[in-house]
């Protein structure tokens, strides 16, 4: 006969979690840790994010003193006080210089950290320096970068794009943000902090570029199914290397002479222009072909596609136009480098053809946006964010040709 076995103890299975749980916690401070995240707030790209640099630091070293000496303090009263079967200690009211001095010290601290925290939110907030404007507008979910007529730029005709905004260096922009539907926050850490975009209202964020280079952001303010999947990205070029892909994004279309190409550019006349804006595209009538968004979606705009393979994303930023290897090689590239990389735009040897061809097999089961007019009620059968198209496998192989010849 077999005896029992023994049932582990609170001790036992106490310390049978420590042992598993102490490691996990050392790795997720590890992962914490890391370096060159793309959106990491410990390492300041431009002058703004630098001022909130030279903040954090100097409050986090006096968070962290103050945190250490607490810390003694608990530990030594537990020790020192423990419960050794004792009769309880006669009880007071404390002394008061000590609690008076307890209380007087964290006021000190807190007093000359909000002197500089509030000198430092004011110096973000200046806006009467900025050299160059771009409206920004969110909505669900994604970004559009308008870029007024600024002829000391070469910017001669307005410039519309989404997902990736494109500045140039050592030039302080002024993004003038609002939305178009709920409340957003745009945020690129190692440019700035964050900045409500809200609808009706206009606010605004100097942002500033010390090198060339791509530079990651997330909506910061929860806007619904999507948010997580809200992002964007600050690509910052030269100022020759801007003035050149000003030049770009102002060049005249060019329709495609023949081929599947040709033949996508029908379907994109058909199912896409419903929606989205190719600048120049015309129909065969010799008539503009000119969207119209605000009879099809909900926030009454849609991505402007004109130009589309001179970004490097879609989606609302969340998938990639280039192959990995191909998007290594312009996000890892030198800062001499990166403006030719960039503005080499996606080759058709480089395009994502799987994210890009499943985005329009079916984009709402790639990116939850509850398309199905059924789930909105009151939008008057209007769609929130890109449909499903049922488009065939014929099709999306003529619109992927077409899509690569918009540069």
């Amino acid at each position: 006969m077999t005896s029992a076995r023994p049932r582990p103890t609170a001790v036992n299975r106490l310390g049978s979690m420590r042992r598993r749980v102490l490691p996990a916690l050392a790795l997720v401070a590890l992962a914490g840790c890391a370096s060159n995240a793309p959106q990491d707030t410990w390492d300041p790209a431009g002058p703004n994010a630098q001022m909130i640099d030279d903040l954090q630091r100097p409050v986090f070293a006096v968070a962290g003193i103050v945190g250490l000496i607490v810390a003694a303090a608990v530990g030594w009263a537990i020790f020192r006080f423990r419960d050794r079967g004792q009769a309880i200690p006669k009880q007071t009211h404390g002394k008061p210089v000590l609690e008076i001095t307890l209380t007087i010290i964290p006021a000190l601290i807190l007093a000359v950290i909000g002197v500089f925290t509030v000198r430092t939110v004011f110096d973000l907030s200046k806006t009467d320096d900025t050299e160059m404007v771009i409206n920004v507008t969110g909505q669900q979910w994604w970004w559009e970068y308008d870029y007024p007529v600024q002829e000391e730029f070469g910017i001669t005709q307005p410039i519309i794009t989404s997902g990736q905004l494109v500045i140039p260096v050592g030039t302080k922009v002024m993004l003038r943000q609002t939305s178009r539907d709920v409340i957003h926050s745009y945020w690129i850490p190692r440019l700035n902090g964050k900045r409500d975009a809200v609808p009706g209202r206009v606010h605004l964020n100097r942002i500033e570029a010390d090198e060339p280079g791509i530079y990651a952001g997330q909506c910061t303010e929860f806007c619904g199914l999507s948010h997580a999947n809200m992002r964007m990205e600050a690509v910052a070029l030269s100022k020759e290397d801007f003035a050149a892909w000003v030049a770009q994004q102002l060049a005249p279309y060019e329709s495609p002479a023949d081929g599947l190409a040709k033949e996508g550019e029908a379907v994109f006349l058909n199912q896409c222009v419903r929606c989205h804006q190719v600048n120049g595209l015309e129909r065969a009538d010799g008539s503009p072909a000119i969207a119209a968004p605000d009879e099809n979606v909900v926030s009454g705009a849609a991505p402007n596609l004109s130009k589309l393979m001179s970004r490097n994303t879609f989606a609302g930023a969340m998938f990639d136009l280039l192959t990995p290897a191909c998007r290594r090689d312009v996000w890892e590239a030198s800062p001499a480098d990166f403006g030719s990389k960039y503005l080499a735009g996606v080759s058709e040897d480089c395009l994502n053809q799987t994210d890009l061809r499943g985005w329009l097999r079916n984009a709402p089961e790639m990116k939850p946006m509850y398309a199905n007019p059924a789930l909105l009620a009151g939008t008057g059968g209007k769609y929130r964010g890109m449909p499903y198209l049922a488009l065939t496998e014929s099709d999306i192989e003529k619109l992927v040709a077409y899509l690569v010849t918009l540069k």
